[in-house]
């Protein structure tokens, strides 16, 4: 194969008078540059479906129309439509000038005026293809991080739980807003054993790729300890020593975790630095679940204290990420726990999806929608 064609710039030249085609073929010929030529607008566009140029040097009369332009204009256009970002370079008359300049507000690169100068013309070509190509390398650049974060979000989906298990007495429901591609929330709800079952929920300081890629690491590390049945504190205690030696500075995760005795009822838990869930009792009494330690990931030797709790029937469990609280509205105000609590006091009813839609809703609506954060929550009520 030879190298220096298959990297000579391709260019599509178009003009409706042979005379033409042939001397501008032969002078980009003999500058390295690859050509095609086309005698119509029909041809231009055929050529372009086909294949992928580097520059259209093209004309903007035609047969059809030898003195308005028209023809050409409505060229660029659907020249466009096909492939926006190659760069177009029209030749036009000294009597046409204006129609030159209006094709640049078309989105033309540039135009070249009848009888042209070899030197200057190729110094054009061989810019508007530089730029080109440098567009183009871009264009594909985000296009494949794009595919890649696409990729990357539904994998990150799948480590997130399809649906809630089925836990005689109680009533499960959860919600996972990525604010961006990906994120740094995480949780988790799965059995233990036929008695016992695993809440989590965890947050990692920042956003994003590199949020996503901690937070995978610790969902694999914690799937692993919680098999084991550790209890909480424990469970705690080993994860973060895992995490220190994974999490960069300034970085660290916060989270809680809970081991519920489904058949007693009882809650088994401690927070790792992560917002206290909200445990609501059917009387309206709020207690907040903050037993524990320090956040993960930060100081290897941290070591976490764990309570334990009885549930009662009408009870409701929030487990939330900031990026719920922490919604604002346009003034700059925080939806706020306050919002948080008095939104889990007033839903009477015993439906965990029914609250979960609740709260997203009255949060969605307080910050027009416009999430900064990552959004998680899982809701657990008693029965």
């Amino acid at each position: 194969m030879n190298t220096v064609t298959a990297q000579a710039p391709r260019t599509l030249i178009a003009d409706d008078q042979p005379d033409v085609l042939a001397a501008l073929r032969l002078l980009l010929k003999g500058a390295g540059f690859q050509t095609e030529a086309a005698d119509s607008p029909a041809a231009v566009l055929k050529a372009i479906e086909q294949e992928r140029f580097d520059l259209v040097l093209m004309d903007l009369n035609y047969a059809r129309d030898t003195t308005s332009g028209k023809e050409g204009l409505d060229l660029i256009s659907r020249i466009q439509a096909l492939d926006d970002e190659l760069p177009i370079v029209v030749m036009t008359a000294w009597a046409t000038v204006d129609l030159a300049v209006e094709s640049m507000r078309l989105g033309v690169r540039d135009f070249v005026q009848k009888p042209w100068e070899n030197s200057r013309l190729l110094r054009k070509l061989r810019t508007h293809i530089e730029q080109g190509q440098a567009r183009r390398r871009r264009h594909d650049r985000e296009h494949q991080l794009k595919v890649e974060l696409n990729e990357a979000r539904e994998i990150q989906r799948g480590l997130m739980p399809r649906r809630m298990p089925h836990l005689t007495g109680f009533n499960l429901a959860s919600a996972w807003q990525p604010a961006h591609d990906v994120s740094g929330d995480y949780l988790a709800a799965f059995k233990l054993n036929e008695s016992h079952a695993a809440l989590c929920v965890a947050d990692v300081a920042g956003k994003g790729f590199p949020a996503a890629l901690l937070m995978s690491n610790m969902q694999a590390a914690l799937t692993s300890f919680a098999s084991e049945n550790f209890a909480p504190g424990e469970l705690c205690s080993k994860l973060n020593r895992i995490m220190c030696g994974n999490t960069p500075l300034r970085k660290f995760i916060t989270c809680f975790y809970g081991d519920l005795d489904v058949s007693n009822r009882k809650l088994k838990f401690t927070n790792a630095g992560h917002n206290p869930p909200m445990l609501m009792r059917a009387n309206g009494e709020c207690i907040r679940l903050d037993e524990g330690g320090p956040v993960i990931g930060a100081f290897c030797e941290s070591r976490y204290n764990q309570q334990e709790i009885q549930l009662r029937e009408g009870d409701k469990l929030l487990l939330f990420t900031d990026g719920v609280t922490e919604a604002r509205e346009a003034s700059g105000e925080e939806f706020g726990e306050h919002r948080l609590q008095e939104c889990l006091r007033s839903y009477r009813g015993s439906n965990a999806a029914e609250l979960r839609t609740k709260i997203l809703s009255e949060v969605n609506q307080f910050c027009a929608g416009d999430f900064e954060d990552d959004a998680t929550l899982m809701v657990v009520i008693t029965e």
